[in-house]
């Protein structure tokens, strides 16, 4: 088994990260959750372009919010269900469930992609579209 896999395996117990740019107490049913600290702390700035590495260590973004990190501790087998097609690293969660706030971020946590890396990160997809790279 890779890295990378190992690490996925290691985080399917949790704990769960949800990112935000709103103050939250509750998720609701259906919101998505992460065992991927920063992967969860770049989508709480809501940004067109991410780029993870392999194990998910090293996250860019180009969002333009602040963001808050959650954790759910809590969550029993059945709670979460993994999002099928994104590598173990987005999952569903299957009722209301509270949020622990762990703190505000800054637009900068994670490190922001530059121009440059927008640029080569474009160059495979010529259609212009955005979305998640996977580095």
């Amino acid at each position: 088994m890779s890295e990378a896999g190992d690490v996925k395996e290691s985080n399917r117990n949790g704990p769960w990260y949800h990112g935000s740019p709103f103050e939250l107490t509750m998720l609701s049913k259906g919101s998505v959750v992460t065992p991927f600290k920063e992967v969860a702390k770049a989508f709480s700035h809501k940004p067109p372009m991410v780029s993870m590495s392999d194990d998910y260590g090293v996250v860019k973004h180009n969002g333009e919010v602040t963001g808050f990190l959650y954790v759910i501790s809590d969550a029993a087998p059945g709670d979460v269900v993994e999002m099928p097609g994104t590598d173990s690293t987005h999952w569903v969660i299957q009722r209301d469930m509270e949020v622990e706030f762990l703190g505000e971020l800054p637009i900068s946590d994670p490190p922001l992609l530059t121009e440059e890396e927008i640029a080569e990160l474009r160059k495979d997809r010529p259609d212009g579209q955005t979305g998640f790279v996977s580095s």
